[in-house]
């Protein structure tokens, strides 16, 4: 039983990732109309923030993540341990404890399905139909066991980030500071909560039509060596903890899928921030949300200055 349930909660943050991945290549054509010029909202080069005023007893902590990142690159930015060890609670984007529990891992994981029996045959031509399965095959994904998955959770295999049957940890040699931070809250007892729920998280992507899904997934295959330096270009952007620049790549790069960036980022980014400020007024909180929602005019940084809170760079890195 044990081992049932920690594979499921390696299914479901696998779920999480893709979700994650899928946000980024899709916000890549987020328009200038909709969000300002980032360079108008520059901010310091830090992943770690303290979080005071608007009558807080004591500081809080705000963490930008990269949901995964190869084993050889991971690292802890100054002060990142000593504030986690400060604060009593953490928060993810979503509460990390749902993963250990079986019965919502089961009812998460149909969710990652197709509704009214849709496959992939139904989404695209014939022959873009073989030219995706015959990747997913030569990457040892079988193909009869991912007719009714949604294409956005395709997406993180057909690209080779994580590769399949692998998953995350382990052997893998990919890491989520979203695992070592859950595994450090457990260690130390501390209370883990969440701004949404997974639940939730899926039904906004679920906004996105299949047929947009799939092109995705098919400009990911055909992207090949375009796909993975775009994935270092973020990786070194991340450990220079340069946010604001990848705010601007994630603006910038054009991958197509246009129009869904409100609802896959800003939405949420301001949805979060009255959950932020209850669970602040409680007690001292860690949050720990992926690096792309923080710059910019409608990131969680700007949008908490806006509420009256003062935010402190702490993980400094020179520009």
């Amino acid at each position: 039983m044990r081992n049932n349930t920690y594979q499921l909660s390696k299914l479901g943050l696998l779920l999480f990732v893709a979700v994650f991945i899928f946000s980024c290549k899709a916000t890549k054509d987020a328009s200038s109309t909709t969000v300002p010029k980032v360079k108008d909202y520059s901010l310091e080069n830090a992943l770690l923030w303290k979080i005071e005023g608007k009558g807080l007893a004591e500081p809080s902590y705000l963490y930008g993540t990269i949901h995964m990142i190869e084993e050889e690159s991971f690292f802890w930015p100054e002060g990142t341990l000593a504030a986690f060890e400060d604060a009593e609670s953490i928060t993810f984007e979503i509460d990390m404890d749902d993963m250990s529990d079986m019965g919502a891992m089961m009812g998460i994981m149909s969710k990652a399905f197709m509704a009214d029996g849709k496959t992939l045959k139904d989404l695209y031509s014939e022959e873009d139909y073989n030219f995706v399965k015959d990747h997913l095959e030569k990457m040892g994904i079988p193909m009869m066991l991912m007719e009714r998955l949604k294409p956005m959770f395709l997406t993180v295999f057909a690209s080779g980030d994580i590769e399949f049957g692998k998953g995350l940890g382990g052997d893998s040699g990919i890491k989520s500071y979203e695992m070592e931070f859950f595994s450090l809250a457990q260690g130390a007892k501390k209370e883990v909560n969440g701004l949404e729920t997974i639940e939730f998280q899926m039904s906004v992507f679920d906004s996105i039509p299949y047929e947009a899904q799939a092109e995705m997934l098919i400009e990911t295959i055909k992207g090949g060596d375009t796909e993975d330096d775009a994935f270092k270009e973020m990786i070194d952007m991340y450990k220079n903890q340069n946010i604001t620049k990848m705010v601007t790549f994630m603006s910038e790069e054009e991958q197509g899928i246009e129009g869904y960036e409100d609802v896959l980022l800003y939405k949420r980014n301001k949805n979060w921030i009255p959950v932020m400020a209850k669970q602040m007024a409680a007690n001292q909180v860690f949050f720990a949300v992926g690096a792309g929602h923080l710059g910019g005019k409608n990131g969680v940084i700007d949008l908490l200055k806006n509420e009256g809170y003062k935010l402190t760079p702490l993980s400094h890195k020179k520009n």
